[in-house]
Parts: C-alpha cells; structure tokens; sequence
C-alpha cells in the first residue's frame, strides 16, 4: 500500500458520498487554498510587498521573486475571495493592499519593498508577467479591494501596469499578460488608446498561433503544451467571462470546448496530468482548463467529470508531498526535483498552481461542486485519440488508468531558431510521455528516443516535422519525421532523415521508423520508457525487425517519478536506408503478459511495381487476428488498420 508525507495544513473531512473518487468538495479548495497561503505569507517583507520564499533565486534575480511571490499568491487569494462572494475570513484582502502601497511607493529602488519596474522580456523582464497576476486579482476582487484603495494607490498602481503595455514582451503567450493588464484598466474605467492597442495585438497572434482541434502553438513555432489550459485559454476566455462580453465568449468558450475534447484525456486514474512540457512545477495548474470550462459553461464534460478531474488533480499533488513539511509549493513535481525546472524557475515560481482555483468561481450552488464525481475519461473504456494539429496521439488504458502521449508535432523549436544539440530539452524532444513517468535528464541515457549514433555520437531530435495522424475504432496513429542534430563532429549528415510512427491500440505501441542516408557504420538504438526497478509500473520493449541487440541501461538521476531508472533500449545498423520495427508497452496492471505472442506476423517489403522509395510494414495482432499496415512513401507516411 502506498504512504503519502502528511499535509502541514488540515483539511476537511472527505465526502465519498458526492466525491466517490477523491473525498474532495469545493471546502477542500478553500482550505488548500489557505493552508498554502498562510505558509507563504511567513516570508512576506514587513510592508507585504514581497514573498521572498527561501531558495536559490531564478535568472531575474531575488526581488523579482519576491514579487512573483506577491503577485502568484494573490491570484489563489482573489479566486478564493471572489468565489466566497467577498467572505474573507483571513483577511486575505487587507494584506494584498498594504503589499500593494508599499511596492508601488517607489518602484525601482532597492530596498525591502519596491517592486522591480517592468521591463523588455529580455531585460530581466519577469516583472511583466507577474504584472498580469496582480491585474487579474485586482479585476477579480474590485468591489472589496480596488474600490476601496486610496486614490493614490490606484494611481501608483496604473502606472507601474502600464510598463507591461509599454514594453517587448516574448514572442509568445506573453502578450497575453499587457492584454490582461489592459482589460484591467479598461473595467475600472481607465482604459485608453494604449490599452486598446495592447488587446489588439494579442488577439491577433492569438488568432495565427490557433492551429485547430483546440489547441494553439506558444508563439510562431510548434510548442504545444501545458501552457494551452494555463494561459492561452485561461486569459482570453476569463477576459470575456468576466467582461460579459458574449461575442468573445463564444470564439474563445468553442475554442475551450474542443481543447478539452482532448485534454479531459490527458489525466491519469490516479489524476496526475501529463508530465509533458515545461514549467511543469506549476503542477495542478494543469487543471485550470477543466475547471474554467466549468465555470464558464464551456465545456464538453458532464460536471461531475469535471469535479474528477480537476479535484484529482489538486489531491494528486497534495498528498505526494508538493508541499514540504513547510507548506511551500517546492520547485518540482511530487517533491523537489531540479531536472524539472528551467532558469527562470524560482522559489515562488511553483505558485502559478493558482490558476487551479478558478474552479472557485464555481459558486457553492454550481453543478461543478453539486454533482457527484463521475469517472474521468481515462477511466472508461481503452481509448487511443488522435489530435492532428498538435501532431498527439494519445492512449489510455482503464486497467491501470494510465495515460500515454505520444508526440509527433510538439518540439518547443523557433522558427528563427538553429537546431542545436545543445538546446535539445527532453521535456519535448522524446517520442512518448505519460501520467506516471518522466524523462530521463540529459545526462542519462534518452528514454523513448531513436538515435542514430555515429562513431559512437548520438543524434537527438529537435524539431519535429508532422506526417500526419489519425484514429480508428480501438486504435490510432500519428507519425513524424526530423534530422538527427549531433553535439559533437558535423552538425548533420546529407541526406540524414529518421521517420516515425507510432501506431497504439490497448496497451500496445507499435513503433516503425525508417532512417534514410546514414553513413557507413553507423548504429540506430531505440529505448523504451524509463521505470523504477521493480516498481508498479513495468516497461517493455520487444525488437520486431531490423534489431540485432538488447540491453537493459541505467538512469541513475532518475525521472521525476523515481530517484533511479532504468530502460530498455534496442540497437540495430542504419547504414544506408533501413527500417526498423519494435512493439513497446508501460503497465501497471499486474496481469499484462510478454510482448513476444502480441504479434505473429511481421513483413517488411518493397513495392516492386511501384514507387522504389516506398516500404511497407504489415504487423499482425494475435488477440483478434487484425492487420496494421505502414507505407513509408516519398516525404509521407500512409497506415491503415482492418
């Protein structure tokens, strides 16, 4: 039986009447809510303008994450108010005002409480984001905080928002922070020309980066990621909730609805998300879609689904320790766990978790926190759903409530940007992810990674190119092609190409690729996923065709879910053009067998009377007899299943 560290903050006891899956209601939220507070607060400054939470400090310095601080925690605290109807039993409100007069007395100046003034991105510019939080909670909060300011506080207020409408944001979901200042100012009566402009122009990359199926790239490139439920929706579609403002509703509430026909997948039975992406130390930030679905009414899931998902998310977290023995969100993912992080990660970085408690807004009476948890998604039926314009495929199995994402389209690549080895970020460069493993750091060997190694250097995978994807009854596929980029001798070989595709039903993931114009000696290795050894969760790796070794290798700095790993991995000769075949698996389920009697049949063949480049793969599946069929064509891929 698996032990969980004890909270440093009580909460209510569980209902498993209306929540059969989680113990938790919406009283849980609010004391999850206060119990992380109160912890922060302990390292406020004595004017309340800054948190300054112990721990290393990120790139941008110590007092702007003591802003981050102020302005993160805020967020929690607004949601929690605005959802009570203004109830503030800890006076929640009263200490964000004394932090605002004091850091906006005198921004600048280096002292115990200024705030740092907003800058370009590149300039130290972190500011500007936390500028938004800060906007947001006073929007959220207006008639009992706002209002009730001194007009000179207001006035020193606006003026430091208007440096993030004044200055360069990051060419990607940052625009959206001036766009939310900007709203801010417009609904207390203090927008202008400058306000107008900064939401245009948001709006309009808003609508470039939208690719379809719900789901927009972060910026010009091909990022897909958490950031679609935590910012590119959230903003936009929170703006119009709250603004009333029902044309914009419906653009932003359809595009929400059809994310989540995707997301709500994305969480395991155990309500862990996806560990896929960056800035993951957010941790149930990722529930914030599910839940302002719910709150605006935008949404394809029934509410108790809702209820599932986004109370799962937030236990999932609680109980494995997110919190230390502190209270403090740590910068990691269950615990501490440094490989997760990026440079602008710091102590107060974890609290953007806050945006969870949109789901407060939900009053006590919403159908979200009324209906009684119904399963979540992934706890239904097998599922494999492909979700073309991100380039996902995603498989979940309900024996074991894992979820699988298999990623042939997210590469965190821009489009301006060289492919350089040395920027490779397993957070995206690998072929799978999922709900109860994480990847392996840059200095162990690459889980679910196909290298070409020459003279013993191995390739990575930087930008991704989509082939295509699709899904059927049972079983989906999605395919992929890139250049291996090498970290040392020539950055690329002529003619170097490695195809993917991956092809899921049940547990089962049949994984194909064909490695064009390699040069002589050189060696293709697959690995599989990375596991603790011996625990719960087994992974497999079986080499179908074109495979001629198989080893068990070592992770030692482990994943975010294991302190040590280990993996699969196939090798097999590239050398010129060569395709190699696998079936792969991750289970937790104890009955799961071999991988050996999955597949009878495999024929690897050319068409003769064809087209000379193209291959086809044909596996046959024992259980049913059915037949997968991959075609490897001139620059595309073509898969059918019968």
């Amino acid at each position: 039986m698996t032990t969980f560290p004890a909270l440093s903050f009580e909460l209510p006891p569980e209902d498993r009447a209306s929540s059969p899956y989680t113990g938790y209601t919406r009283a849980h939220w609010e004391a999850a809510a206060d119990g992380l507070l109160h912890a922060a607060w302990r390292w406020a400054t004595p004017g309340g303008a800054r948190l300054d939470l112990p721990g290393p400090p990120s790139h941008s310095g110590v007092r702007s994450d003591g802003l981050e601080g102020f302005a993160r925690t805020f967020l929690a605290a607004a949601f929690r108010v605005a959802g009570a109807g203004g109830e503030d039993p800890h006076d929640w409100l009263e200490r964000y005002a004394r932090g605002l007069g004091a850091g906006t007395r005198t921004p600048g100046r280096d002292d115990a409480e200024s705030w740092p003034v907003i800058l370009d991105h590149h300039v130290r510019g972190q500011p500007m984001v936390e500028s938004a939080s800060v906007a947001l909670g006073l929007r959220l909060t207006r008639p009992w905080l706002w209002d009730r300011l001194d007009p000179a506080v207001r006035d020193r207020t606006e003026e430091w928002l208007r440096g993030a409408l004044r200055r360069l944001p990051a060419a990607n979901n940052w625009y959206l922070f001036p766009y939310t200042v900007a709203g801010f100012l417009e609904s207390v009566g203090r927008g202008d020309a400058e306000t107008a402009r900064a939401r245009e122009r948001a709006l309009e990359l808003l609508a470039g980066w939208y690719r379809g199926d719900g789901w927009y790239a972060d910026g010009d490139g091909r990022a897909f990621d958490h950031y679609n439920g935590w910012a590119l929706h959230l903003y936009p579609t929170l703006d119009a909730h709250l603004a009333g403002d029902e044309s914009a509703l419906a653009l932003h509430g359809a595009r929400l609805r059809e994310h989540l026909e995707s997301f709500s997948l994305m969480f395991g039975g155990d309500g862990a998300p996806l560990h896929f992406g960056r800035s993951l130390t957010y941790r149930f930030a990722a529930g914030a879609a599910v839940g302002l679905g719910a709150v605006s009414g935008h949404t394809p899931l029934a509410p108790g689904v809702s209820r599932r998902l986004v109370n799962g998310s937030l236990r999932y977290f609680l109980e494995r320790g997110a919190s230390g023995d502190d209270g403090l969100l740590s910068l990691g993912w269950h615990g501490p766990h440094p490989a997760t992080l990026q440079s602008y990660s710091g102590p107060a970085s974890p609290y953007w978790a806050s945006k969870a408690f949109v789901a407060l807004l939900a009053p006590a009476g919403h159908p979200l926190w009324t209906s009684v948890e119904a399963a979540a998604p992934c706890e239904g039926p097998d599922r494999v759903l492909s979700v073309p314009a991100p380039g996902f495929l995603v498989q979940s199995t309900r024996a074991d409530g894992v979820v699988r994402l298999h990623n042939h389209g997210s590469d965190h690549v821009q489009p301006h940007e060289g492919e350089s080895a040395a920027g490779a970020d397993p957070h995206y460069a690998r072929l799978a992810y999922s709900t109860v493993t994480g990847p392996t750091s840059a200095a162990n060997p690459a889980d679910n990674h196909l290298s070409v190694a020459v003279d013993g250097v191995r390739g990575t995978r930087r930008r991704i190119h989509p082939l295509g994807a699709g899904h059927g009854d049972g079983w989906g596929w999605a395919g992929s092609w890139h250049v291996p980029v090498f970290p040392a001798g020539p950055s690329a070989f002529p003619g170097l190409r490695v195809e993917s595709v991956t092809v899921a039903r049940g547990r089962h993931e049949l994984r194909a690729h064909r490695v064009l114009g390699a040069p002589d000696g050189a060696r293709a290795e697959l690995t599989g996923w990375a596991t603790e050894p011996g625990g719960p969760v087994r992974s497999q790796l079986y080499g179908l065709h074109g495979w001629d070794a198989r080893e068990e290798v070592r992770a030692p700095q482990g994943t975010a879910f294991t302190r040590w790993a280990v993996l699969p991995r196939l090798a097999g000769d590239a050398a010129g053009a060569v395709v190699l075949v696998a079936l792969a698996s991750l289970t937790a389920d104890p009955g799961a067998g071999a991988l050996e009697s999955a597949v009878d049949l495999v024929d690897v063949r050319r068409d003769p009377d064809g087209d000379a480049t193209a291959v086809t793969v044909e596996v046959g599946w024992a259980e049913d007899g059915s037949r997968t069929r991959i075609v490897f064509g001139r620059d595309a891929v073509g898969v059918d299943h019968s």
